[in-house]
């Protein structure tokens, strides 16, 4: 990353700052609206395009889960952020297996695996110094094309195959639905990942699992409803992307 791409101007430090303030209280009283407890949800800043003292600013105010969509540009931004120990990274972006072993070595979380062939080699290069590595299901709830993920009535046999895996912990589901405007429409989705994640958690009670992540910044308060306990949020705290 050059230092311009890690630089960011004051203005855009404080508009970080302000805007996580912002975020807490939307998530706040999105869960008080679900009926839920306050601390039942968390916010995954989505900092793709971002330079590294964007994210030092949201460290600076707490925040401390930040998903990466790129790898090269994640590496070069762990490496500038390196002293911030507490930093905690998602990776949420498209994988290829020619990626799978940085990601292995470098992510507390991936977000993203839909297929048998990922999830090994991910586990075959999680260094054995290293805790399992914490992965999400991602699922093609509205079955669109252009999306990644395995379809519904695929995951079962995929979570079973994950399970086995020694290099790995499932934790939950992942799912990017298609957009809409309409907040009833939003919700059937996001409803429709919840029943697929507790269908899951019944079948496998020994398991961890614990994590629904999905809800962006344009359908947050829908996903919270039905039960996101992880939502995924770049524009509402960045800005545009770059």
């Amino acid at each position: 990353m050059s230092d311009q791409q890690s630089r960011a101007t004051p203005d855009q430090s404080h508009a970080v700052k302000d805007n996580i303030v912002a975020i807490r209280h939307r998530l706040e009283q999105a869960l008080v609206s679900a009926g839920r407890p306050a601390d039942s949800a968390a916010v995954l800043a989505v900092s793709k395009t971002k330079p590294a003292d964007m994210l030092r600013a949201a460290f600076d105010v707490g925040q401390r889960l930040f998903g990466e969509n790129y790898l090269q540009e994640a590496l070069e931004k762990q490496q500038a952020l390196a002293d911030l120990e507490a930093i905690e990274w998602h990776y949420i972006g498209a994988l290829q297996s020619n990626k799978t072993r940085d990601v292995a070595e470098h992510f507390s979380w991936v977000h993203t695996v839909d297929r048998e062939k990922i999830a090994r080699r991910l586990s075959e290069a999680r260094p054995a110094s290293m805790d399992a590595l914490n992965v999400c299901l991602q699922v093609n709830i509205s079955r669109e094309s252009s999306k990644s993920g395995v379809m519904p009535e695929a995951l079962p046999a995929l979570a079973e195959q994950v399970m086995a895996l020694p290099g790995l912990r499932l934790r939950g589901l992942m799912a990017i639905p298609a957009a809409s405007d309409d907040p009833a429409q939003q919700r059937r989705p996001h409803a429709a990942l919840r029943e697929l994640f507790e269908t899951l958690a019944r079948r496998y009670p020994e398991a961890p699992l614990d994590t629904l992540s999905m809800g962006m910044s344009g359908d947050m308060e829908a996903a919270i409803d039905e039960g996101a306990t992880l939502v995924r949020l770049g524009t509402a705290i960045f800005g545009s992307r770059d």
